[in-house]
Parts: C-alpha cells; sequence; structure tokens
C-alpha cells in the first residue's frame, strides 16, 4: 500500500535533522520504517527563517528514496515550485496566502504528476478552500506562524482543534479523500489525540525528535503509532 494511502503519517521536518549530517541521518529515518520526509523551504521574506537551500534538497533526492513532502513557505512561488517539480518530489504544498491564483497552481502541479495541496496560516480561515478544495490531495494546517518555531513563547493556537474539526467535517460533506496535514509544535499527545482518524499527516520536529537519538526517537513515534491505529 502507497504510504499515502496509510494513516497517522509521521513525516519527520527536515530542517530539525543535524543539517551537518543530513545524509547519515536520512539513513537513520529509512532504518527505522519513515517513508516520508518533510521539507520546508523557507524564503526569508514570508517566513522569517531560510534554514535550507533548494541544492541540498536536490543532492539528498539522488541519496535516499523516501517520500519528499515538501512545503513551500515563500512570498513568490513559481520559481521555488518548478525547481522542485525538477528535483523530484512527491508531494508540494504552497501556502493560499501568498499564492494569487490557487486553482491554477493546483493545476499546474499536477500536470507533471505531483500531489498537490495548500497550506493555510493558523489564521487563515478554512472558507479560502471553498472552491478549490477538491482538487487539494492535502490541506496543511500550520498550529503555529510559520517561521516562529525558534520563538519560545510560540505555541499552537488555542483554536487549533476547532480547525481540524472543522476541515476534517468539510473534507467528509464533500465525500472527499483530501489529507489533513498537521504542522507546527506538533507532540505525542497532538498524535494521540488527533492520529485516530481526525489528521492524517503529522510534521515531527524538535518536540517529537532527539537529534542525538533518533533511533530512540523514531521507536517511540513507531510504538505510539501503533497505539493510536490499534485505537
Amino acid at each position: 500500500m502507497s504510504i499515502w494511502n496509510e494513516k497517522c503519517i509521521i513525516s519527520p521536518s527536515l530542517i530539525c535533522l543535524d543539517m551537518c549530517n543530513l545524509e547519515s541521518q536520512v539513513k537513520i529515518l529509512e532504518k527505522s520504517g519513515i517513508k516520508m520526509l518533510h521539507v520546508d523551504i523557507l524564503d526569508g521574506h514570508f517566513s522569517p527563517s531560510m534554514p535550507l537551500g533548494l541544492d541540498t534538497v536536490r543532492q539528498l533526492r539522488a541519496k535516499t528514496d523516501l517520500e519528499f513532502d515538501c512545503h513551500i513557505m515563500v512570498t513568490e512561488q513559481d520559481y521555488f515550485v518548478d525547481e522542485l517539480l525538477d528535483i523530484g518530489v512527491q508531494q508540494l504544498v504552497f501556502h493560499a496566502e501568498t499564492q494569487p491564483h490557487i486553482d491554477g497552481m493546483l493545476n499546474r502541479i499536477h500536470s507533471k504528476g505531483v500531489r498537490a495541496g495548500v497550506a493555510l496560516k493558523p489564521s487563515t480561515p478554512l472558507s479560502t478552500l471553498e472552491y478549490v478544495i477538491e482538487k487539494c490531495d492535502t490541506v496543511l494546517l500550520m498550529l503555529i506562524n510559520p517561521g516562529y518555531a525558534f520563538v519560545k513563547g510560540e505555541k499552537q493556537t488555542s483554536y487549533a482543534e476547532r480547525k481540524i474539526k472543522d476541515l476534517k467535517a468539510m473534507i467528509e460533506a464533500r465525500g472527499l479523500n483530501t489529507k489533513i496535514e498537521l504542522d507546527g509544535r506538533i507532540s505525542p499527545k497532538n498524535i494521540e489525540d488527533w492520529g485516530g482518524g481526525l489528521a492524517d499527516i503529522f510534521v515531527t520536529g524538535s518536540t517529537c525528535l532527539k537529534r542525538d537519538d533518533l533511533e530512540g526517537s523514531f521507536e517511540a513515534l513507531n510504538s505510539l503509532r501503533e497505539k493510536v491505529l490499534k485505537g
């Protein structure tokens, strides 16, 4: 079965790994049974952080068969979309807030045989998806403001669960198979609370992963996932 059809998918964030030892860290992911890698692309403008370059992603693509689940947090999207499509990614999610032609961008990505989706900042309403959700393979909900993970006081929004439930209701009301992906301070408790049917993909970062003990971190996450799936 394709990883995209599984439930409670763990998608480790590339930028939370040891950036000086990415290849060896990704090999640990593979050995741990992880099938997907979350690739955040930031431009330092839309999101005030820029930890990862496209050339690094391109080099890493040649060294692993993991599915690349890409999330672009940028002001000008065209260049980054074209580069990532050329690199060879499996999913590309872009922000509605900086895309003047959401429908057109979904079509553009799909035309290359790649999964496409829309990401929303915490305060962006779900009504933005009203006429395009049928074209979204995934909707990514940011639970913190993008690019502010380094701010200690930045916590998940108080309305996160309400927004997740409202999105789930929208998807079910239309009979869609759109995946719900959650990103931003994802904790083991979030996976336990929402992984049993409310959300599909969890982007895990420093709250779940320890760089100096990735094996132990993923053993714990895999055990938690099995527990959630058993109900």
